[in-house]
């Protein structure tokens, strides 16, 4: 305190760079409290004089991490090794024998890619889903991109959904959900196996689906599910059509197990097929010399009669009498 009476505070250092607010004149208004330091300085800094007496007394280098110069060492010794081995042409054969360089360091220090568990297959092979995924023994568990590998998965049309998880140290676990295969369709003289919602799944390359519905025509495999609707609409006639062809992509024309074509109109296919059923009730016309059966006008039905059928209509069409004539005797 001065001859004045004025409280004179005391000089605080602080750590270089820290500012701390003060107020704006060099004394304190009557009844307000002493100026107190931040207790978070107290705590970390400690009494102000201590720290410049530390900071000003311990040497630059104790003051630096340890081991620092050995990592900058190993770094730039890494660095040149890798520029000379690929200014070299090594390092192409290394990533071919060994993988990519963040790879093969990750799998020496364990976590490699050594277990891969896939669920929820029954259609795909564990090759097949492996070869999709872009998985080898080279890569690591580390440096693996979850969301690519199920981007890459499911872009196979096999595949609906995918999950991709890791756990570590060194266990990849892929979980699928497979698109059912519906029906084959037959676009262009080739056989693809689809889905229900006409999606390609595969080629056709074996037996396992001949007994699907079989449907024929650009763009019959989007509206497959029109098609399986009509096999419903034909009751006990179902088991003998064998396919479905959609015609300028509006109408049906069912093929039958003998052959025969049953044409649909595009509008009432469902009760164009009842009269079928009626038909073959009354008449039995799907064993009858017909190669096709047109009931696309809903007051009447044409047949178009085989060759042989036919020869023979016009045949006895000639020895048939003619009306409103007599005969001499």
């Amino acid at each position: 305190m001065d001859g004045g009476g004025r409280y004179l505070q005391p000089m605080t250092a602080y750590p270089a760079g820290f500012a701390v607010a003060r107020p704006a004149s060099g004394h304190r208004e009557a009844g307000s409290a002493p100026f107190k330091k931040p207790s978070r300085i107290r705590k970390f800094f400690g009494p102000s004089r201590s720290v410049r007496r530390r900071s000003a007394g311990v040497p630059l280098e104790r003051r630096l991490p340890r081991f620092l110069g050995t990592g900058l060492a190993l770094g730039f010794f890494g660095a040149v090794v890798g520029f000379g081995l690929w200014q070299g042409g090594h390092i192409d054969g290394f990533i071919r024998e060994y993988g990519e360089p963040h790879h093969a360091l990750a799998r020496a220090v364990g976590l490699g890619l050594d277990q891969v568990t896939i669920s929820g297959i029954s259609q795909m092979t564990e090759k097949e889903v492996l070869a999709a995924a872009g998985i080898n023994s080279k890569l690591s568990l580390a440096f693996l991109d979850v969301n690519d590998l199920r981007e890459r998965l499911e872009r196979v049309p096999m595949v609906k959904t995918a999950t991709v998880r890791k756990l570590y140290p060194n266990e990849l676990v892929i979980t699928l959900t497979e698109r059912e295969a519906h029906g084959v369709w037959q676009n262009n003289g080739e056989l693809f196996v689809i889905a229900a919602d006409g999606t390609v799944i595969d080629l056709m390359q074996d037996e396992r689906y001949l007994n699907l519905p079989f449907v024929v025509g650009e763009g019959a495999n989007a509206r497959s599910k029109d098609y399986l609707a009509l096999l419903e609409a034909a009751g006990p006639l179902k088991g003998r059509i064998r396919a479905g062809t959609l015609v300028a992509g509006r109408r049906w024309t069912l093929k039958m197990d003998n052959g025969m074509d049953v044409r649909l109109p595009e509008l009432g296919a469902a009760d164009a097929l009842a009269r079928l059923v009626k038909l073959e009730n009354e008449q039995k016309i799907l064993e009858k010399d017909v190669l096709a059966i047109d009931l696309r006008m809903a007051d009447r039905v044409v047949v178009r009669l085989t060759e042989e059928a036919a020869l023979a209509r016009a045949e006895a069409l000639k020895k048939k009498p003619m009306r409103g004539k007599g005969v001499d005797t």
